[in-house]
């Protein structure tokens, strides 16, 4: 088992946090690598990524905003070569399925040298509890620029629990896992399993793609997200990631966690309240 220090390079994320735990949990030593951390990391600043990698052992890297950015792979390629510079062993990389910039920071990783373990997630769960989607669900109407296509939906505690996992079980090295829940759901769908979680109605209305990234720019977001976000739900949500895969159950000997739990638990916390 893994025992020395690991680094979590986003380690303040939706999945960062919950590694954080487990691993604190089970008595390893762990610290976050972020902007805000006691030793701070910025993608956008490398002479930042030595001092934040110094002293660890392994890594888990959630790459901000999203491998699917133009200079992710660049970045990735870089940060991996300070890590060999460091005595890094082993990197636990969260990737995106279908992306075609993830693909390419991957290979970039793999061609370091370095051993890998990639974990290709599907959308996150807790989108509509932590992220962009929670105001919109809690108003009671989510509008998006995605129609019938469905999503299979992967509860980040399962990837904290899979990260965890290829973090101190050398035998997920140099693997790759697809991570998925069981089964798709579109986001009118999803939206009905939250609104019946709740017991207060909840809409879905797909927007146009003009309307939704007119809305984004009119409420300040920069367009570097705006563009990012255009280009997951336009292209992306094509149909090409609704086929479900046995990645949670190939790595952690359990079934993927079903959105209807996710949906359940998440509402007995209150926070689609309003």
């Amino acid at each position: 088992m893994q025992t020395s220090e690991i680094v979590l390079v986003g380690g303040s994320g939706k999945t960062g946090g919950r590694i954080i735990k487990r691993l604190e949990a089970r008595g390893l030593t762990v610290r976050a690598a972020s902007r805000s951390s006691a030793r701070p990391f910025d993608w956008e600043d490398r002479s930042t990524w030595r001092g934040a990698l110094e002293g660890a052992s392994s890594a888990y890297v959630a790459f901000q905003p999203d491998l699917a950015v133009a200079w992710a792979a660049q970045a990735i390629e870089a940060l991996a070569k300070v890590a060999r510079e460091c005595g890094l062993e082993h990197i636990v990389l969260l990737s995106g399925r279908g992306e075609e910039g993830a693909q390419r920071s991957e290979a970039a990783l793999k061609a370091s040298g370095i051993n890998t373990t990639i974990l290709r997630a599907s959308w996150f769960c807790q989108n509509f509890s932590e992220g962009a989607f929670v105001e919109q669900i809690i108003g009671g109407r989510l509008q998006l620029p995605a129609g019938e296509i469905g999503e299979p939906f992967i509860d980040a505690d399962d990837i904290a629990d899979a990260a965890v996992a290829a973090l101190t079980d050398p035998g997920h090295r140099n693997k790759i896992y697809e991570l998925t829940g069981p089964r798709a759901l579109t986001f009118r769908q999803a939206v009905a399993e939250i609104a019946a979680a709740t017991g207060r109605p909840i809409e879905y209305e797909q927007v146009s793609m003009a309307d939704f990234t007119g809305g984004l720019a009119a409420a300040g977001l920069p367009q570097g997200l705006i563009d990012l976000l255009e280009e997951l739900f336009g292209q992306v949500l094509d149909g090409r990631n609704s086929g479900t895969t046995g990645g949670v159950a190939e790595i952690l000997g359990r079934p993927a966690t079903d959105f209807s739990e996710y949906a359940r638990r998440t509402a007995a916390t209150g926070i689609w309240s309003v």
